[in-house]
């Protein structure tokens, strides 16, 4: 019968000017086809407005040095800014591990000449004019004191008062350290003894500032 004669084309079975596509996977009509849909269906759609064209047609490997570095447009732009801020986070990286290095060198070198080793105290944004931080060196059961009474000086002592070893406290306005054990007073820019029972100065912890950041870098333990 007719009606169990299978189809021998696309025409049969859709007939003439269909738009269906065999089943049968060796049907020409499928060439470039992926399952029913076109194999290009899916490419990404590119924004004309995101294509890089130089205004006078040439590549970009051809254009002047002066407009590689200042892209009119968008896409471009954003490359040179990506690329900018991966410069600046290298040589940021770079310096922080150089700087690393060397702190880690000099410590090695302090060891062996039995020297306390270099220790970062605090950058200078934490510690205000007029304001004082706590800090250990060259121990973490060593807490010391670093004091900034103007802009450009920064003072650190050890915090243990020579008296009784109380913790002693900064009093800026007074240019004072005091002792509210037994009512010891030093003098804050030398550390000496001007009231009360304690008879040695503070020990002076030695200080280095390098690109805003302050390190601890010895102890000067005094007599007098």
């Amino acid at each position: 019968m007719d009606s169990d004669r299978r189809p021998d084309s696309a025409e049969d079975t859709f007939g003439r000017g269909g738009s269906g596509i065999d089943a049968r996977v060796n049907d020409p009509a499928r060439k470039g086809l992926t399952g029913t849909a076109p194999a290009n269906l899916y490419l990404p759609i590119i924004d004309a407005e995101q294509i890089t064209r130089p205004p006078d047609g040439r590549s970009i490997a051809a254009q002047p040095r002066w407009r590689q570095d200042f892209p009119i447009d968008l896409p471009h732009d954003q490359y040179v800014a990506r690329r900018d801020f991966m410069k600046f986070m290298i040589l940021t990286s770079a310096a922080f591990a150089a700087g690393q290095a060397w702190i880690a060198v000099q410590n090695l070198i302090r060891r062996r000449r039995g020297q306390p080793p270099i220790a970062r105290v605090a950058t200078l944004d934490d510690v205000p004019v007029g304001g004082s931080t706590v800090f250990s060196y060259p121990g973490d059961n060593d807490h010391c004191l670093l004091v900034r009474p103007t802009t450009d000086t920064l003072i650190a002592y050890s915090q243990s008062c020579t008296h009784l070893s109380c913790a002693v406290l900064p009093r800026v306005d007074e240019a004072r350290i005091y002792c509210p054990c037994h009512d010891g007073v030093f003098d804050m820019s030398s550390g000496r003894p001007i009231a009360g029972p304690p008879q040695r100065p503070l020990t002076r912890v030695q200080l280095d500032v390098r690109r805003g950041v302050v390190y601890a870098t010895g102890i000067e333990r005094r007599t007098v």
